[in-house]
């Protein structure tokens, strides 16, 4: 029996896959625990609909990427923190002061997650790493003053 995969069911397939599989398992199992439906033309139809739309959405996600790295390439950002003995920071600069230092000063959003660096204690400067999309990384400075 063919069926569309309403989420991803280990060792048969991912959501929104038709598989074929044994009326039985079928009939006991996927259907009733409403993990999927009966591959018929309307549901067919329906998952190619959902599959392009969701190949659009990553195609755009994509270029919006790239023009954020465009955008952040090379960029200084600037952020003041309270400083002790020997230029050591009370605390550290996280991925999130980064984040917030990006909005205030470049007007580009981006989220924590996707900023490698490790937490600033000193003063001087960094170069961050942000991964914005697949294969799309991009570089910035981060400069700790006082």
């Amino acid at each position: 029996m063919k069926v569309l995969l309403g989420q991803d069911v280990k060792g048969t397939g991912k959501k929104g896959e038709i598989v074929e599989v044994s009326d039985g398992y079928a009939r006991n199992f996927l259907l009733p625990r409403k993990m999927a439906a009966p591959a018929d033309a309307s549901a067919v139809n329906a998952a190619n609909i959902q599959k392009s739309a969701a190949q659009h959405r990553k195609f755009t996600a994509g270029i919006k990427a790239r023009e954020s790295a465009a955008s952040l390439e090379g960029k200084r950002i600037t952020i003041k923190a309270r400083v002790g003995e020997n230029g050591k920071l009370f605390g550290a600069i996280t991925a999130k002061e980064i984040v917030q230092a990006l909005k205030e000063q470049q007007g580009i959003e981006i989220d924590r997650k996707k900023i490698a660096i490790d937490p600033i204690k000193m003063t001087g400067e960094y170069t961050a790493k942000a991964s914005l999309f697949e294969n799309v990384s991009t570089t910035f400075t981060v400069v700790v003053t006082e």
